[in-house]
């Protein structure tokens, strides 16, 4: 066996810097460009030089490719392990002045012994103790990619009797657009290269719990998210005569004051609980100033999932919303009763399947389908924004059902993952941790569902029913800008388990890697696991 190019932490240090040189904030060319540069360092290993079919980069969308490794066991074995990363990151504007080198992890380091006294507490103790390597991607999360590719090395090298399938991808910050078209590819791998997926193994960072902990997690699943959004629909007046009509913000203001911290939305699970809802946008719809009352807005509410799927969701973000149309009805009743005014109408409340089927019927499908249309040709608006506007354009041509709450959703949906009850995951869990405290006396715990939202939403789904319909049916940029394959998800049935290096600040300007782990005891931890899964002695059956 020839010298390993990544087999030391200097060298996957070495590794990560590269990759983090690598500018690919989201939807940049960088991000465009960046799978290409991971491929061609690919191919500078033996394996994949004598193995050309088993590396390739694939489509997504806007110019964007997700990228694929196999190194398969020369024995033909079935069993599988998918390892699951992605490479693009956040911007860059909060470094100020050092932003040219958030992509420079050891020089930006080093830098920020100058404005030392301009830092946290907690920063300035981390930087002082050389424990940590600072830089935008180095925990969100080149370092598992970088990782990842040591153990593909190191498996390819050593004849591992088991095959692991590296996986990339772009758009995990935004939409996961990489993850949603790489589904479908998975499928297509396992049917060319007789593989059996037997574990999905994501290496997304370990964020800290709680301020000064240093507790090492692994995270046996991953919340999901989900967004329900409503159009606010009014009655226009001129603000000389406020009530002839009602204003969306007046309307807007029930729902929003109602949906925000509502703890009917908060689930438990296992011991574990869902941030609370909150709003993540709230605006008029109007493009321009003018005397007429604002008439059409919306909002957008971010919830956190566990069990519960698209339908649940809908179903009691309705109630709400029933809740609030009726609260804003009573409010606005007593005020026109005490300036002796005629009300303009109640406000209802209806689904945006309910609102396409009256435009339908109303229109013809060919017109909903030339208003829909017209919005997605819009380039300037993202997928949340054409959402809005598609139903948006349907209420201006049905009018009559206003006033009114517009219930839907906007993407993007990651639908919760679990797999804490599987028996191969418990003896994964299991490993981890005992070898953790023996060879680092790193204590382990196990958290049921990563909380910074991670890619393995799109493997292993559950749904005894159909929850998911609700989701397509009231997403309006469903089947044009944005679709999510659940029937081929649900084929991927292996469990799911995320296993990455410690950091602290995510998307912050102190985004930072704890050296040690990352480099030695991640790592070491990881490749033992993997070697303990393909042993004679511990088969896959996590029955």
């Amino acid at each position: 066996m020839g010298q390993l190019r990544w087999g030391t932490p200097d060298a996957l240090r070495g590794l990560l810097c590269e990759l983090v040189s690598w500018r690919s904030m989201t939807l940049t060319e960088g991000e465009r460009e960046f799978p290409f540069k991971v491929q061609a360092k690919l191919k500078e290993l033996q394996y994949f030089q004598d193995n050309q079919d088993k590396l390739a980069l694939h489509n997504v969308d806007l110019g964007r490719r997700f990228l694929t490794a196999l190194y398969k066991d020369e024995e033909e074995k079935k069993d599988t392990i998918v390892l699951i990363s992605h490479f693009d990151t956040v911007s860059t504007e909060e470094y100020g002045d050092l932003e040219e080198y958030a992509y420079q992890p050891e020089k930006l380091t080093k830098l920020l012994f100058d404005r030392i006294d301009e830092l946290h507490a907690d920063v300035q103790a981390d930087l002082r103790s050389g424990q940590y390597l600072f830089g935008r991607g180095t925990m969100d999360m080149k370092m598992g990619l970088a990782m990842h590719m040591g153990l593909l090395e190191k498996a390819a090298a050593e004849k591992w009797p088991i095959n692991l399938l590296l996986l990339t991808v772009p758009d995990e910050e935004v939409n996961s657009s990489g993850m949603r078209a790489a589904v479908i590819k998975l499928l297509e791998l396992k049917e060319e290269f007789d593989l059996e997926y037997k574990l999905f193994l994501n290496g997304e960072p370990v964020f800290s719990q709680e301020p000064g902990d240093r507790s090492y997690y692994v995270y046996s699943g991953s919340i999901g998210k989900i967004m329900p959004s409503a159009l606010f629909y009014g009655k226009e007046t001129h603000v000389g005569e406020p009530l002839s009509g009602i204003t969306a913000p007046y309307i807007a203001s029930f729902l929003t004051q109602q949906m925000e911290w509502n703890l009917s939305l908060q689930e438990k699970e296992k011991g574990e609980t869902t941030p609370l809802p909150v709003t993540l946008l709230q605006k008029d719809l109007r493009l321009e100033y003018s005397v007429q009352t604002p008439y059409r807005s919306a909002a957008l509410y971010n919830v956190f999932l566990m069990k519960r799927n698209a339908e649940e969701i809908m179903e009691i973000f309705e109630r709400i919303a029933q809740d609030a149309a009726g609260a804003c009805n009573e409010s606005y009743r007593s005020i026109c009763l005490k300036q002796s005014v005629k009300p303009v109408g109640k406000v209802g409340v209806l689904r945006f399947n309910d609102l396409q089927s009256y435009a339908i019927r109303k229109l013809g499908h060919d017109l909903v389908e030339k208003l829909k249309a017209e919005v997605q040709a819009n380039t300037a608006w993202d997928d949340r924004e054409k959402s809005l506007r598609m139903a948006d354009s349907l209420m201006i041509e049905c009018q009559e059902l206003a006033p009114a709450i517009v219930l839907m959703f906007a993407p993007p949906y990651y639908p919760a993952v679990n797999s804490s009850e599987d028996g191969l995951i418990i003896r994964c869990v299991q490993y981890v941790s005992e070898k953790a405290l023996e060879k680092f006396s790193l204590p382990v715990k196990q958290v049921h569902y990563f909380n910074g939202i991670s890619d393995l939403s799109y493997v292993n789904y559950q749904d005894d029913g159909e929850g998911w319909t609700a989701f397509k049916a009231n997403t309006p940029v469903w089947g044009s800008s944005y679709t999510i394959p659940f029937d081929a998800m649900a084929k991927l049935q292996a469990p799911v388990l995320n296993i990455g290096p410690f950091g602290k600040d995510a998307h912050k300007r102190t985004e930072r890697l704890h050296l040690k782990n990352a480099f030695d005891e991640v790592p070491q931890l990881v490749e033992g696991m993997i070697k303990m899964l393909a042993s004679s002695a511990c088969q896959f059956s996590s029955r």
